[in-house]
């Protein structure tokens, strides 16, 4: 299925928005399973975001009670092309040593976002570091991470839609799709 996006794009379909939320569901299922009912929740912004807010919900309903912060990297700067080095634009704020942290993101491509982001609560004392990716594409790693509970994986194409964009554009979408070109 394809949609006329904002901006003119032609935007097809991968997940539909009963799709994700569905796998959500599940995917909260597991990490409770797995990580406990107190967990402290870091998405890494801004492409998970809608994401994380729905697996937040989904936490609760499955009878987790998690905290939560934030953080922002960005390996990409403008562009759609990782640039090989990750910064941190915003910092988490709470105590991170002796706690079970889940690291949620978008996407795992290359990987340098998610292992620094682990890497660095691992540094800061966690107790334990589990990561949550809503979408795998496999292939693409330029470092050795992998991620504990995956979402979907994902075909080689630029996705867009449910939390992330291109130079912040189609990240209200309800679905994940990708520019048809």
């Amino acid at each position: 299925m394809s949609r006329l996006a904002p901006r003119g794009a032609q935007i097809s379909v991968l997940y539909s928005a009963k799709e994700i939320e569905a796998r959500v569901r599940a995917l909260a299922a597991d990490i409770v399973r797995a990580i406990g009912s107190e967990p402290l929740i870091v998405p890494i912004l801004k492409g998970s975001f809608i994401f994380a807010a729905d697996l937040l919900r989904a936490l609760h309903e499955a009878g987790a009670e998690p905290d939560m912060d934030f953080i922002t990297l960005s390996s990409y700067g403008k562009g759609t092309r990782s640039l090989g080095e990750v910064t941190i634009m915003r910092d988490t704020e709470a105590a991170i040593a002796g706690r079970d942290v889940l690291i949620i993101d978008d996407i795992l491509e290359s990987g340098r976002t998610l292992a620094f982001a682990k890497d660095l609560m691992a540094a800061r004392g966690a107790q334990r570091v589990m990561t949550c990716v809503l979408l795998d594409k496999p292939g693409k790693l330029a470092v050795d991470v992998k991620a504990d509970f995956v979402g979907f994986e994902c075909l080689d194409r630029f996705v867009v839609g449910y939390g992330m964009d291109v130079a912040h554009a189609y990240r209200q979408l309800p679905f994940v799709g990708y520019i048809e070109r």
